[in-house]
């Protein structure tokens, strides 16, 4: 069987040990000959590098480890790149929230002005790691999950359309395997769904079991009184997500013929959010006191003892979805996979040139994507609004246009006006002077 050698970008990531950890497990289905880690901030990565070192060492001394902040090193030789970067980390994450809470606007790290905010900084860093890619391994596949991957896959679409990239997200599998439990199944793989889509705004049309049995009925039935939680809810689920998941049974209500994305309360509910949000403590505070200081904690207990007992580790259930997409590229077994990619028609009353989040079948030569059909109004013009913000986007990084980020701005649900744009418009540029291109 094959061997590939895989590059992580973002190895300083506080998600890369729980990547790593998944790789091992499913090693038997995509063996690795090597592993290496590539971040440009050298120090962070040190130590995430330096847990994985023995942890690699202790279960799989076979594969060849290394890790970098130089990019030839890095992206030479390797079959495939799995990106999750995130330009300006934690800190910039928490001015994305706060600073259109301070207009009374929701901030959220991929929805609304927060998302445009990070779209803003990602589109520059990703396109680097592509052209690192194209430069060194011209034959790797790229699977990109840095978000905000609606904004990030416009931007490789159109500025890179020749690119081996795959941009993937993992919400819908997490929503799916809360699904899996609310019908008594094993796991979400158990069932086939039909979804159609942006990123981070979709919504399941059907969901059957492998028999064909139709498990949209129960589901309808449960998620319109308890959202997505399922009966036996996970204790460790954070106050911030359980709200997120509740509150899908109101986003569902609104067309109870299908299943929502949990996303879609950030434009449907924007009142609710901004209502229930704590200017002063947002979610990336959370993910700074929580995550980022247990896997950091963890790696140097385990640096320290030189064995991986002395850190709790958790494996990143999410992230065997990217195994299941460099397996099906790898050894073209077809699998089908919600992936964003151009429409082309896949939705029929739909612009061809939308990133849409659709099913496709994976194989040697990348996604086949599945046909849709029509689309109701009411997904239509949702669909349509937020597709012409995330292009907004990129013609503002492309053309270095204030105007345009500012019209990306007004167009978002989630904001009440233009001043009200222009305001926050204003405070990012100030925010993001270090990471955006300069506007004129």
């Amino acid at each position: 069987m094959k061997k590939f050698s895989v590059v992580i970008a973002g190895g300083g990531s506080t998600f890369t040990p729980g990547i790593v950890l998944m790789l091992l497990a499913n090693r038997d289905r995509f063996p690795l000959r090597a592993l290496k880690f590539y971040d440009n901030d050298g120090a962070r990565q040190e130590t995430i590098a330096e847990a994985c070192k023995i942890i690699l060492r202790e279960q799989a001394p076979e594969i060849e480890f290394s890790y970098t902040t130089d990019p030839k090193a890095a992206f030479t030789d390797v079959d495939f790149v799995m990106a999750h970067i995130r330009v300006g980390k934690y800190p910039m994450r928490e001015k994305d929230e706060k600073i259109p809470l301070r207009h009374g606007v929701l901030g959220q790290e991929t929805c609304g002005p927060g998302g445009i905010a990070y779209g803003m900084r990602s589109i520059g860093g990703v396109l680097e790691l592509v052209d690192y890619m194209e430069q060194y391994s011209p034959n790797a596949w790229m699977l990109n999950y840095s978000n905000p991957a609606a904004i990030v896959a416009e931007a490789t679409r159109r500025l890179r359309p020749n690119a081996k990239i795959l941009n993937i997200c993992d919400m819908p599998i997490g929503i799916e395997g809360r699904m899996a439990q609310i019908v008594g199944l094993k796991d979400r793989k158990q069932m086939r769904v039909r979804y159609y889509g942006l990123n981070h705004f979709g919504w399941w049309t059907s969901i059957e079991d492998l028999n064909g049995n139709d498990l949209l009925p129960k589901l309808r039935e449960y998620v319109a009184k308890n959202g997505y939680v399922p009966p036996s809810e996970d204790v460790h689920t954070e106050a911030s997500w359980n709200d997120t998941f509740a509150k899908a049974k109101d986003v569902q209500a609104l067309d109870p013929d299908t299943m929502p994305n949990t996303y879609l309360k950030y434009y449907l509910f924007p009142d609710y959010v901004v209502a229930h949000a704590n200017p002063e403590r947002t979610r990336a505070n959370e993910v700074m006191d929580h995550r980022e200081k247990h896997v950091f904690s963890a790696c140097r207990a385990i640096i320290e003892a030189g064995k991986s007992s002395a850190g709790e580790l958790e494996i990143d259930e999410h992230a065997s979805y990217i195994v299941d997409l460099a397996t099906a590229i790898a050894f073209n077994t077809q699998e089908r996979m919600l992936l964003i990619v151009p429409n082309n028609g896949a939705i029929h009353n739909f612009d061809a040139d939308a990133m849409v989040e659709i099913p496709c079948l994976v194989g040697h030569n990348g996604p086949e994507p599945l046909t849709v059909g029509d689309i109701p109004h009411f997904q239509k013009g949702l669909m349509s609004q937020q597709v012409a913000v995330e292009k907004l986007v990129v013609d503002a990084w492309e053309h270095r246009s204030y105007q345009k980020l500012w019209q990306a701005i007004t167009l978002s649900k989630t904001v009440p006006s233009a001043s009200v744009a222009k305001a926050i418009l204003d405070d990012l540029i100030e925010a993001n002077k270090e990471y955006w291109p300069e506007l004129h």
